[in-house]
């Protein structure tokens, strides 16, 4: 048995690997992770690695390679767990040891740190008299040194950033009182915070009777030992948050730290501040849009252990803490938890794994919880905790639906209803604010019927046609293809095609409606500063703007108490997107934008404005009733084998040369079709978008109830890539369970 070394973790080091021999003796020992005691060099040298892989082959003369000389005994390094986290993450989503190590090791490069630096007076006052005359009787003494020598005679610390800044004396004046042995210059690294506020102490919170009953299954589970993953489903406004701090406060009392994971940057600053009133300067957090100096402070403060809770996106989760208790996963359904570029792993199912390895508790948490959390909580691998009211006896919002269908028939084609118009002019009226959302996801390519609302489908996989160029409709699993209708096959109406509009649009109809109101739009154009967010939030919240128009960003996890209406333009945009998540995701916005109203002391109203106005997303929606959505769900999935019912995996062929793609595409999924029958395989089809910069893409779909089974394909294929030069002209990537087509 051979193991691959790497010596040093630094990231920009990851790719180099020394091959040792794993002697007999510790080949029950050393695993993926080892911290491992190895010669070096000469072979005189002993230093620790870390094995990040093993195999049977020798890649050089068997007889070069030198043994490893034995399994550090040091306690076990936090490196060494995320080694073995990589590891599972290449066994689980089909990808390089390397691409897995540099995912979990977050850092790209080590950045300089930043000193601070004093410097300390060591001269009596006697002597520095006596010093102070020498100076004064030279015919051309220096001025510095004078301003220097006066400055510590009154103060006997000063900072070197005053002296080189404020007093504007050259850091050679210092140097040169160092060498006389007046001074002794203090260094110590200081660690850039990107938390930079001073915050009120949060107030007592007394916890409800439901969020009591969530803390203490937890914490006595904790307590006992029983480490386990729960799905904590509250509905929106019910309290969640405060449950996880309760949760994190019992973790950091047992001596062990946190991490909190949150779907969007616009939710970090939120979040944080109610974090840092709780918790102060043991929390920090980590984004990618803190410079590479602030993330690698981040990185290493949390391996000294002066932060003890970690606060960001997916990538947060690779916190190198040794002593991990907790992981939170808040709005636990969102699609943004699984990576969109290679290895394509999911935050959730990573954090889980990662939990295992260091003895840690899961937690995830939801208004809408995803299907798939939801199945496996109904089974009984999650634990089920509830939270069915909201906070302060608050009741939910009033929800209506408009059907946009009876408006157009009407007479009116402004983009807001007529009911939407006369309860945003009632809280214009009232000084209170309003939010309206623009439902964009699924906005490209359907086609539909703005008469009726019907929108065409796939006959084989039940997921609406995609529009190409040349009016044809194809289905991006199965690759069936059909010409576009010029009228309504289902009502005969010529107002059938695409569906266009964006935030900018919808502004400039808010703004000439109702011309007084104070407007604030926010999505990715508004938003492109490092801090464009919190900025338009924070403007919002201080009451500088009466509508706030935006994307889903703006529905996720906001607290506004002087919102009181919520309106939902094109609630069903996303009901119509090529994906099988379609109805789910759907649910999942319209109820979470519709928790955003009524969340202070005045009740909320809610408008969803819709073609489909019978679908049972929609439906459950206005009700927040997820229970229903779900049984209507589940069943779909369980009819068309979509996850959980079944497990997917996408592979997906790209080449320079269609001919080369077309070729390696069908040679694999006749590949699948030979080696495992029982999977059931769609395609080869083109990709959602069929090239990207001269680059064609082609797809495989792979279902299977057994997630091993899809794991041996993924095996088997990357096996036939290798050893196949008929291979040579393309690339290959796998998703398992894909959150969004290729």
């Amino acid at each position: 048995m051979y193991g691959d070394v790497i010596i040093d973790i630094s990231l920009e080091k990851l790719d180099k690997t020394f091959q040792y021999e794993i002697p007999e003796h510790l080949r029950e020992t050393v695993q993926i992770g080892s911290r491992v005691v190895i010669p070096f060099g000469n072979g005189k040298r002993r230093i620790t690695g870390y094995v990040v892989d093993m195999s049977t082959e020798p890649k050089i003369d068997a007889g070069r390679i030198k043994p490893i000389l034995g399994v550090s005994k040091d306690s076990i390094a936090v490196e060494s767990q995320l080694i073995a986290l990589a590891a599972w993450i290449r066994r689980n989503y089909g990808c390089t040891m390397n691409q897995a190590l540099k995912t979990v090791i977050p850092i790209k490069k080590k950045e300089a740190g930043k000193e601070k630096k004093t410097v300390t007076f060591l001269l009596t006052q006697e002597q520095a008299r006596d010093e102070l005359s020498t100076l004064l009787a030279r015919k051309r003494h220096s001025q510095a040194k004078e301003k220097l020598l006066r400055t510590l005679m009154e103060r006997s610390t000063l900072p070197w950033e005053d002296i080189t800044g404020k007093m504007q004396i050259p850091a050679t004046v210092i140097r040169d009182f160092e060498k006389n042995g007046w001074v002794r210059i203090d260094a110590e690294r200081a660690y850039r915070n990107p938390v930079p506020m001073t915050l009120e102490k949060e107030r007592p919170i007394v916890l409800s009777p439901a969020q009591s009953e969530a803390v203490s299954r937890i914490t006595q589970d904790m307590e006992a030992g029983r480490l386990g993953t729960y799905l904590l489903y509250g509905v929106t406004g019910s309290g969640k948050t405060q449950v996880y701090m309760e949760l994190i406060a019992k973790t950091l009392a047992d001596g062990k730290s946190a991490i909190v994971l949150i779907p969007e940057i616009a939710l970090t600053y939120q979040t944080l501040m109610r974090f840092y009133q709780r918790f102060g300067k043991q929390v920090s957090i980590m984004n990618s849009r803190m410079s590479p100096g602030e993330r690698f402070d981040q990185y290493e403060r949390a391996k000294k252990g002066d932060i003890r809770i970690m606060i960001g996106p997916r990538s947060a989760l690779f916190t190198p803490f040794s002593d991990l208790g907790i992981i939170i996963i808040d709005e636990e359904h969102e699609p943004s938890y699984k990576s969109e570029t290679v290895p394509r792993y999911h935050a959730r199912e990573t954090a889980i794994a990662r939990a295992k390895m260091q003895g840690a508790s899961v937690v995830l948490g939801s208004a809408t919880p995803s299907v798939e959390s939801f199945a496996k909580a109904k089974s009984g691998e999650y634990t089920l905790l509830t939270l069915p009211d909201r906070i302060s006896g608050r009741t939910l919002p009033t929800c209506e639906i408009v059907d946009l269908r009876a408006e157009l028939r009407q007479g009116n084609r402004s983009i807001l209803s007529r009911r939407l118009q006369e309860l945003m002019a009632d809280r214009l009226q009232k000084k209170e604010q309003i939010m309206l959302f623009v439902n964009r996801r699924g906005l490209a390519g359907f086609v539909s019927c703005r008469a009726c609302g019907h929108v065409i489908k796939c006959p084989h996989c039940d997921v609406s046609l995609s529009l190409h160029r040349g009016d044809v409709l194809r289905c991006h699993y199965c690759g069936y293809e059909t010409r576009k209708p010029v009228v309504c096959p289902s009502c005969g109406s010529k107002y059938i095609g695409g569906f266009k509009a964006g935030t900018q649009k919808f502004e400039e109809v808010v703004r000439q409606t109702f011309p007084m109101a104070r407007v604030l739009r926010m999505d990715t154009d508004t938003t492109r500063g490092k801090n464009g967010h919190q900025e338009i939030l924070d403007a919002f919240r201080r009451g500088q703007a009466d509508i706030l128009i935006g994307t889903q960003m703006i529905v996720k996890g906001h607290d506004f108490p002087n919102v009181t209406l919520v309106g939902v333009l094109a609630a069903d945009l996303s009901l119509n997107s090529s994906d099988f998540h379609s109805g789910e995701r759907t649910f999942q916005l319209l109820t979470q934008a519709a928790g955003r109203a009524g969340r202070g002391d005045i009740p909320g109203n809610v408008v969803m404005q819709t073609y489909q106005p019978t679908h049972y997303s929609i439906l459950a929606a206005k009700d927040q009733d997820y229970e229903a959505f779900y049984e209507e769900e589940i069943a779909y999935r369980e009819l068309m084998d979509y996850p959980p019912a079944a497990h997917m995996l996408l592979i997906l062929i790209t080449s320079e040369k269609e001919e080369e793609a077309d070729r390696c595409a069908k040679a694999l999924a006749d590949l699948i079709e030979e080696k495992a029958p029982q999977i059931r395989c769609l395609g080869p089809s083109d990709a959602v978008v069929a090239k990207v910069r001269d680059i064609y893409k082609k797809v495989i779909y792979c279902k299977h109830k057994d997630y091993e089974q899809l794991i041996e394909i993924k095996d088997r294929v990357a096996q036939t890539i290798q050893a196949d030069a008929g291979f040579a002209k393309v690339m290959v990537w796998f998703d398992f369970d894909p959150m969004n087509q290729a």
